[in-house]
């Protein structure tokens, strides 16, 4: 365990939250910070600057999917949510919110750590990406400013959306199975459910194809994967 990694703990249940923070802060040596609700969440996410955040979906005050999103436009955040949904459609669309990871209440402790542990072996890096600019006709993917543009307007992706986008617009014509997706752009032994993969490119879609019903950008190959093959444009450099 890394002690240099800070850890917010976003929980209204005092007993869990105790648990969660008593667990990660003594036992694995991680810097704990809690908060009860979403304002003082918001509020000590800023002071703390943590590198991963435990967040449970349902919070008194504010919805844990948008507290998700708030964070993540802020600082590009991690983010392993904590639902007491078992149903599949729900879990898959915490995970298309912007969630890196979920848990289903109750848990195991020691399962926890494992997946913390994950999520922080992949803290993003913006500088890690190679540092070109990718243009496909209208769509620019700029690496720099983590940001992808349609038609000039600004497409408003996650932060896990972007680097999957990136990547696969990296190697156009390449086929990627979702377990080779898992490895390149998780960049970890993912545990969670592989269909993690087709949550994210289905809201890609829906950002930046015309018709997800016939991508033209983003299409799957029955049976093995995805790749990025645009009939139009160029790939360039960024300046």
């Amino acid at each position: 365990m890394d002690p240099s990694k800070k850890i917010l703990v976003v929980e209204d249940d005092p007993a869990i939250r105790n648990l969660i923070c008593r667990f990660l802060g003594n036992k694995q040596n991680y810097q704990i910070q809690a908060a009860e609700d979403g304002k003082s969440a918001m509020a000590l996410f800023k002071q703390f600057d943590p590198d991963l955040v435990i967040l449970d979906i349902n919070l008194p005050d504010v919805n844990g999917s948008q507290l998700c999103r708030d964070m993540q436009d802020s600082t590009n955040v991690c983010v392993l949510m904590l639902t007491s949904q078992t149903d599949q459609t729900i879990r898959l669309r915490t995970l298309s919110q912007g969630a890196d990871d979920y848990m289903t209440k109750p848990f195991d402790l020691e399962e926890l750590a494992v997946r913390v542990e994950v999520i922080l072996r992949r803290i993003r890096d913006r500088k890690s990406l190679e540092q070109k600019s990718l243009t496909f006709g209208n769509l620019v993917i700029d690496p720099i400013r983590y940001e992808a543009k349609l038609n000039d307007e600004i497409v408003d992706l996650t932060a896990l959306e972007f680097k999957l986008l990136y990547f696969l617009a990296s190697h156009p014509g390449r086929v990627w199975t979702r377990a080779e997706l898992i490895q390149e752009v998780w960049e970890h032994e993912f545990i969670g459910d592989p269909r993690v993969v087709d949550v994210h490119i289905g809201q890609i879609r829906k950002k930046i194809e015309v018709d997800t019903s016939q991508p033209t950008l983003i299409h799957t190959v029955r049976g093995v994967g995805y790749k990025f093959e645009a009939n139009t444009g160029q790939q360039g450099e960024s300046a």
